[in-house]
């Protein structure tokens, strides 16, 4: 059986302080049954590294290079360090890194490789635009985001220490939330995808649903069959509201 996942993806958020307040609030609210996982930015890492060492919750970046490193590649931060300060995940191809900073199908794929060759988890967002939806394309954009991986040297093999997580970019801090039946048929088409290469690893990965999630529709949400959890904005930034989704994804196990 699959053992959930929740990770909060605190972007651009963040002071020294509020960083050490948001984590001895999530350390106060132990939460059996579910692996939790913060994402803070990078400024922040080594003071989520010292406040977590012991406790059950893991620590992620948000990004990392395409170049594995050590090198001249000015502001940028390779797995290797994100390894060394204590992280065990790696967001990669977050629907900001793509839409924003023009991050392609294949560049997200090689830093998918280069997470998994370091050690690291990665967690593989792939999601649609609303205009895809509209348009009735979504299944399409995912089988291309996937594709990529699927032909990217060690791609498959990655997949098998991977965490997928299916984003609407459309639900994404916009207050609108997918259906759990819009989140579940798309995370069971993402399942079958992956079937097609390696059955036993599509029945073991976690694949994690990420738009406006809050404790309000979490339940819902990760009682559907192929949703191990969730990838968490805006609600990570809050202990109280965190934990609250952490629970209902321990229960929903």
């Amino acid at each position: 059986m699959r053992r959930s996942l929740v990770a909060g993806n605190w972007k651009m958020n963040g002071t020294r302080g509020s960083v050490q307040a948001l984590l001895d609030g999530v350390k106060s609210g132990a939460v059996d049954g579910v692996d939790i996982v913060v994402c803070p930015a990078f400024v922040h890492v080594g003071i989520a590294a010292q406040a977590l060492e012991g406790t059950a919750v893991a620590l992620g970046g948000q990004n990392l290079c395409d170049e594995a490193g050590p090198g001249a590649f000015t502001g940028e931060v390779s797995g290797d360090m994100l390894l060394d300060m204590g992280c065990r995940y790696a967001i990669v191809g977050h629907s900001e890194r793509r839409s924003l900073y023009g991050e392609s199908d294949a560049l997200v794929a090689t830093k998918f490789v280069l997470a998994d060759k370091v050690g690291l988890t990665p967690i593989l967002c792939v999601g649609e635009l609303l205009k895809d939806r509209e348009a009735g394309v979504t299944e399409a954009v995912i089988d291309r985001q996937l594709n990529a991986v699927f032909a990217q040297e060690g791609g498959l093999a990655a997949l098998a220490n991977a965490v997928i997580a299916y984003e609407p970019v459309w639900a994404i801090g916009t207050g609108l939330t997918a259906t759990p039946e819009q989140a579940q048929a798309v995370h069971a088409f993402i399942r079958r995808r992956l079937a097609e290469h390696d059955e036993v690893m599509a029945s073991g990965i976690r694949i994690l649903y990420g738009g406006s999630v809050k404790s309000s529709n979490a339940n819902d949400i990760f009682a559907q069959a192929d949703i191990d959890g969730g990838l968490i904005g805006g609600a990570s930034l809050q202990a109280d509201e965190f934990l609250k989704i952490c629970q209902a994804a321990a229960s929903a196990a």
